[in-house]
């Protein structure tokens, strides 16, 4: 437990799908004058060098962000997000990668705010090291899934929630959803990003019934598997739950996931999948 650290992982295909549709959402947010809470249970350090030791050691974002970097012909969802990417590094050489509360800062106007949640003891030093300058941002370094309830509703009554845990153990499928049941009576109108893992097939269909059986509306899930589900331990795939999303997003991930398959699984594209699929409606 809490042995968890993103560093091992970031800009890896997972990243990918969850963070070009964070950014997408965040920039739909900023186009009204009136401020938003963005709230982030499970932050992580806030960015990440692609050159230290932990993100060398697995190599993840070269099945990722790099496949992207230098791309040409993207689809508008994943150019924009190759773009904040590029714009990161300052044009240079892929040597960082942001993390969600990275992206958030990247959105965040002086009218914003942003409440963090990370239980890890160093990845928490270094996303208050991160955070000193970005006013508008509180870390706690408490639990995530208890904060997130009492950040609910937020003063703005307009607000981003992402739900990202570690998934170390199978209780946190259950858990994760749970969150957004409870949030969703005191924030209704909120949108609720909430990222998955494809390891265990059963235990996503559980968290997929229990969101229909929670009368809660407007659902997207999108997934995308570089292989088939395999009984074997290890990450197939990866997928998001989306609660309440702007109404371009399901067009733009439908554009994407193919060049999901084509760019990031190019050595098995015959293998990869994706899946798009509205839940629920409005």
């Amino acid at each position: 437990m809490l042995s968890y650290r993103h560093a091992f992982h970031a800009g890896n295909f997972a990243d990918v799908l969850k963070h070009s549709v964070l950014h997408y959402v965040l920039n739909y947010m900023g186009n009204k004058d009136k401020g938003y809470t963005y709230i982030d249970t499970h932050s992580g350090a806030g960015m990440y060098k692609l050159h230290d030791q932990y993100a060398q050691k697995t190599g993840e974002y070269k099945q990722g962000i790099e496949k992207l970097y230098d791309a040409d012909n993207l689809s508008p969802l994943l150019e924009e997000y190759v773009a904040l990417i590029k714009q990161l590094n300052q044009g240079k050489p892929l040597s960082v990668y942001p993390g969600s509360p990275a992206i958030a800062h990247f959105h965040g106007r002086k009218q914003d705010s942003a409440r963090l949640f990370e239980l890890h003891k160093s990845d928490a030093a270094l996303l208050t090291s991160f955070t000193e300058n970005w006013r508008q941002a509180q870390v706690m370094i408490t639990d995530g899934y208890k904060g997130l309830i009492r950040q609910l509703p937020p003063t703005t009554h307009r607000g981003v929630v992402l739900i990202d845990p570690p998934y170390e153990i199978k209780t946190d499928y259950q858990k994760a959803v749970k969150a957004i049941i409870d949030g969703s009576k005191k924030f209704s109108t909120g949108t609720y990003i909430l990222w998955y893992p494809v390891v265990t097939r059963s235990l996503i269909d559980d968290m997929e019934a229990s969101l229909l059986d929670s009368g809660i509306r407007n659902v997207l899930k999108a997934e995308f598997c570089m292989k088939p589900d395999s009984e074997l331990y290890g990450m197939t795939g990866t997928g998001l739950f989306i609660v309440n999303p702007p109404w371009q997003l399901k067009g733009l991930l439908e554009d994407a996931l193919p060049q999901f398959q084509s760019l990031l699984a190019s050595e098995n594209s015959n293998e990869a999948s994706f899946t798009i699929n509205q839940m629920v409606e409005e």
